[in-house]
């Protein structure tokens, strides 16, 4: 197929692996970059070898450019989806796919009347990894999936990130940041969430940034860092999740186990591509570790931009899709919704389990 040009919006500090994976997959071409930041936009050019760097504007007015790779903060992914997508441009953003559920829907009707694709983060259930847990599942390996946990348990980005401060506003903290990498794998493994409950807390209501460069400075607390979640999925499974910026001093939880009539299974972290796999029959008191049936097992962040270009040539549902994406969204509102109210969260939205990836050849 013919390369799709595809251009960046946003060069901080997640953009660089995508710089560097669009120019490796044979479905895209990477032709320019842009930022708020025309400089700092220039300098990833540089770094990259990336032919152009420019105003946003600028970008999304370029006729040449038929995919916008969006990466930037949280609360502008539906405005610069939206802007794109005016501009006649299919979309992949980062997660989440908005701030909140009436972009998130905008963005997703605007496309469906423009003709045009959406896509959004995570890719990584794209990954060997999920896909192999995928692939065991599917086989019946587990028996009927029963239940599940998830648990995704941390201290918080100001010791670490250079600019933390957004991870703690609206649509930020550990749901919103991490949330969205357990839940789509979940849905791919298990199907469509029917409703939702739980509980959420904001344990330190300021945070210090300990990292460089602004070290020292305090963060007023607005949104939920830990949230203790359930799960009832249209399959009948019942799944469990947590996930926390409040975990100081670590946690030996697995990442996400499922429960079957006939087995349980480890699935590696979804925050990662790869990792190990492990299986245990119900008639075994052993752990086996499974070797894994699908490729893209690096960091192979843009996979999702690939596979929606070659679904375009194709003519076929592209994976990492909006509807997902926005299925996903609801769920995370529905927890903090649930929690404020004191109530089950039944979803409007619902979304199709993507199509398996072929297996390593």
């Amino acid at each position: 197929m013919k390369p799709m040009k595809t251009g960046i919006v946003g060069c901080g500090n997640i953009s660089g692996i995508y710089f560097r994976n669009l120019q490796l997959y044979p479905e895209v071409e990477l032709v320019a970059c842009a930022d708020l930041d025309v400089e700092r936009a220039a300098a990833r050019a540089r770094e990259f070898g990336v032919p152009k760097a420019c105003s946003v504007d600028e970008l999304l007015a370029d006729p040449e450019i038929e995919i916008v790779v969006n990466l930037t903060i949280p609360k502008a992914h539906a405005a610069v989806c939206m802007q794109a997508l005016a501009a006649g441009k299919h979309v992949y953003v980062e997660k989440p796919l908005a701030v909140t559920r009436e972009e998130g829907r905008e963005v997703l009707e605007l496309a469906a009347r423009s003709g045009l694709r959406v896509a959004g983060a995570p890719e990584t259930f794209l990954g060997g990894g999920i896909q192999t847990c995928r692939k065991l599942i599917d086989e019946g390996a587990i028996g009927r999936p029963v239940a599940a946990t998830a648990f995704m348990m941390g201290r918080g980005h100001e010791h670490w990130h250079p600019d933390p401060e957004f991870y703690y506003e609206v649509g930020g903290g550990p749901m919103f940041d991490m949330g969205p990498y357990y839940l789509t794998a979940l849905v791919n493994l298990l199907g469509p969430i029917r409703r939702v409950t739980g509980s959420a807390a904001i344990a330190f209501p300021e945070r210090t940034i300990l990292s460089e460069k602004k070290k020292g400075k305090i963060i007023k607390v607005e949104t939920p860092t830990h949230i203790a979640g359930v799960i009832d999925f249209a399959s009948g499974a019942v799944g469990t999740i947590i996930t926390s910026f409040d975990i100081m001093a670590g946690t030996e939880l697995p990442h996400i186990e499922i429960y079957g009539s006939a087995g349980t299974l480890r699935v590696p972290d979804p925050n990662g591509f790869g990792g190990g796999v492990q299986l245990r029959r119900a008639d075994s008191g052993e752990w086996e570790d499974i070797p894994l049936t699908h490729g893209y097992t690096d960091n192979n962040r843009g996979i999702g931009v690939a596979d929606m270009a070659r679904a375009i040539a194709e003519g076929r549902p592209h994976r990492a899709n909006g509807e997902l994406a926005y299925h996903v969204l609801e769920a995370m509102h529905g927890f903090h919704d649930a929690s404020r109210e004191g109530r089950h969260y039944e979803m409007t939205s619902s979304c199709d389990r993507p199509a398996a990836m072929p297996e390593r050849g």
